[in-house]
């Protein structure tokens, strides 16, 4: 991938392509952005600009040896780390090396993906993937052969966030004592699950949201959108590619969430507890990712509702459907009572990711939300 093809990020690009001519390459660095930014496009792009026999003054040439085989993501010093689980072909002990021949055709499709899409890629069924210990032993047999072809072996490890302990403190030990002409490049959407210790040790490269502009300029350009629809996705989907991509080709999940969410509210607004349960029952069998997805897709709709409340239009992300629902619901979301909604919220999106039992936790959401919306 070249830096040409990465949506935006005109002052990133610039600043990583300077560090390989100043050679301040850090062994280890860490690009951290939200789902959809581009941290992984980025990472990849970097990878390749670095392995490139011809660089050019702002990409790689795409054209040598090199760059045909990253182009592909076959190139013998690039290793790749991800989140992995068991599933129908691997029923045990799972590591990337696994699902490699997915990968390469999902990133080559789209480097812009998101968990969820890669886990229903590999079939995991409601499992969470992660990245374990037997990842860690393979991870050291790759980086202790010498290099190929390149002057760097380099390991992009996508989401280190969904390391075990036992994985971490492998990583940990291999950053402090990196084998020679070795690049660790990881790419996170939350630190927070990283070990500290890790943190302290790396080059933390900060990806902002996509800038509305650049995506605009993409979805015309690569996706041949016209201007008035293509400025209104990059609106809707606040810097998020993966999301763009996602409200173009498809909008049967995004119309299913509404559906639960315009149902819990009314349910909630009503007091309606005997429903309430018939609506836990029912979500509480559509699988963690797609609950979570839901979770997630409610935060963004309360916080519209609030800044629609607070009259602040200019910063609403709605498509006609949600605003018509939301002219009227958003009332009832105001200063007083966004923050416990959106923290009650964010919980249960937590306690889904932490397997917690999904129908528990969506009753105890449930009747906050009873308590907390005011008729």
């Amino acid at each position: 991938m070249q830096f040409k093809e990465v949506v935006g990020h005109k002052k990133i690009k610039e600043k990583l392509i300077h560090t390989i001519k100043e050679n301040r390459v850090s062994h280890a660095q860490l690009f951290l952005g939200a789902e959809g930014s581009g941290n992984l496009a980025l990472a990849i792009a970097y990878a390749q600009y670095l392995s490139c026999d011809d660089k050019q003054s702002d990409d790689s040439c795409g054209v040598c040896p090199s760059c045909t085989k990253f182009k592909k993501l076959v190139h013998p010093d690039l290793h790749f780390v991800y989140p992995v689980s068991t599933s129908k072909t691997v029923k045990k002990d799972p590591i990337s090396g696994d699902y490699i021949a997915q990968w390469r055709e999902a990133i080559i499709e789209n480097p812009y993906i998101n968990q969820t899409k890669w886990y229903e890629i590999i079939d995991v069924e409601n499992k969470q993937g992660i990245i374990s210990k037997n990842e860690s032993y393979d991870i050291l047999k790759k980086l202790n052969l010498k290099t190929f072809e390149s002057e760097y072996k380099i390991m992009i490890i996508w989401l280190p966030e969904k390391m075990n302990a036992f994985a971490a403190n492998k990583l940990l030990k291999l950053i402090e004592e990196p084998p020679e002409k070795t690049l660790f490049l990881m790419v996170s959407e939350n630190t927070e699950q990283i070990l500290q210790t890790i943190l302290s040790r790396i080059q933390l490269i900060k990806i902002a949201k996509i800038d509305n502009e650049s995506m605009r300029i993409a979805l015309t350009d690569k996706i041949g959108l016209s201007p008035e629809k293509a400025q209104d996705i990059a609106h809707l989907s606040n810097g998020n590619y993966f999301s763009a991509l996602n409200l173009i080709n498809s909008e049967e999940e995004e119309s299913l969430n509404f559906d639960y969410f315009t149902q819990f509210m009314r349910l909630s607004f009503q007091r309606k507890i005997i429903e309430i349960i018939e609506w836990v029952d029912e979500i509480s069998r559509i699988g963690r990712e797609k609950q979570k997805n839901f979770l997630a897709y409610s935060i963004r709709l309360i916080r519209e509702n609030f800044m629609l409340n607070i009259d602040n239009r200019e910063l609403v992300y709605l498509t006609k459907k949600e605003l018509d629902f939301s002219e009227n619901f958003s009332q009832f979301i105001d200063k007083e009572n966004i923050y416990p909604i959106y923290d009650a919220l964010n919980r249960a999106h937590s306690d889904i990711e932490m397997n917690a039992y999904n129908k528990i936790v969506f009753l105890d959401l449930a009747l906050k939300i009873i308590k907390l919306i005011k008729k």
